[in-house]
């Protein structure tokens, strides 16, 4: 009976955090009917109703909030139980979800993965690569690494590198267009702009020479929310492209990009690691975050 009140809380959790029965279900790898007869035992057993069903949404009660601060922890607590008295103390095992941006899953950390697998066969990962800024708690994600400042309140944020940038062209564009000696010069160039996907920001571009810096304001010839998109644009002479170093690394090496304007750098983006504050870090998730922020350390692209 026990065991059964375990799993329906654990069920009631993924609602909560999904948002969805079906997603529950798909996240359990459960059919949809043994999560909705899972919650509806519990609510039962308790005597009060846990959640809000519309067509659209699934939200907690005022009730069923209190249940989930209470069994979230509740859980996280056993998981970490049971980890610490697995075969080996350093074995953790379990799924973890996390998001990164594109180039850090491209680039760094995705090649890296072996070493993870190795050190920590029975972790199961589930990695989403993106450019989207993912409600943690409601699409169930357990950490997220994060470029640029991290406001919310309800995040722990852990500083773990920087994200480097190279302003360049393709040799074709550069041999027609005017001079470029500094960056007044950008005035008469075509500058392609990055806009985030979902939100359609404009990713601002600041270079810096020491203590000046220089804003590229001037509007762009063209935006993409793609970054293969935006340096194949580069490379087809479209314009200049201010794109992650690590990502553009192929092609200054083959010589399909140059660097232009040296000695002024893109300025760089902070990377963060981030968890909510309400999700105690269990042993698994602690195990990818420690292992993440140790390779980006250690990169010298990337680390600060």
């Amino acid at each position: 009976m026990a065991f059964d009140r375990l799993e329906a809380m654990r069920a009631f959790c993924r609602i909560v955090e999904l948002g969805s029965f079906t997603r529950a279900a798909d996240a359990l790898a459960m059919p949809k009917t043994t999560v909705s007869g899972q919650l509806q035992a519990l609510e039962s057993q308790l005597g009060v109703k846990l959640l809000h069903r519309t067509t659209r949404r699934v939200a907690p009660t005022t009730d069923g909030a209190a249940y989930y601060e209470r069994a979230r922890s509740l859980l996280d607590e056993l998981d970490e139980l049971e980890a610490s008295i697995s075969r080996s103390r350093s074995l953790a095992r379990g799924r973890v979800r996390v998001e990164m941006p594109s180039p850090v899953g491209r680039f760094l950390l995705i090649p890296a993965l072996p070493g993870f697998v190795a050190r920590h066969p029975e972790i199961q990962l589930d990695i989403g690569c993106s450019e989207r800024v993912v409600d943690l708690v409601q699409e169930g994600v357990d950490c997220a690494i994060r470029g640029g400042p991290v406001s919310t309140p309800d995040l722990v944020c852990r500083p773990i590198g920087q994200m480097r940038f190279s302003l360049c062209a393709s040799p074709a564009y550069l041999a027609a267009a005017p001079p470029l000696k500094s960056p007044t010069d950008l005035a008469r160039h075509r500058f392609l702009a990055f806009v985030f996907p979902v939100s359609g920001r404009q990713y601002r571009v600041v270079l810096q020479r020491g203590e000046d810096s220089f804003a590229i304001d001037q509007a762009p010839a063209m935006r993409f929310n793609s970054g293969g998109a935006y340096i194949a644009a580069a490379e087809a002479g479209l314009g200049l492209v201010a794109v992650p170093l690590a990502e553009a690394q192929a092609q200054l090496a083959a010589g399909t990009l140059h660097e232009v304007l040296p000695g002024w750098t893109p300025a760089s983006m902070p990377m963060s690691l981030v968890y909510p504050y309400s999700r105690h870090l269990s042993a698994r998730v602690r195990a990818f975050a420690d292992w993440a922020t140790t390779v980006m350390g250690e990169h010298p692209l990337w680390r600060s």
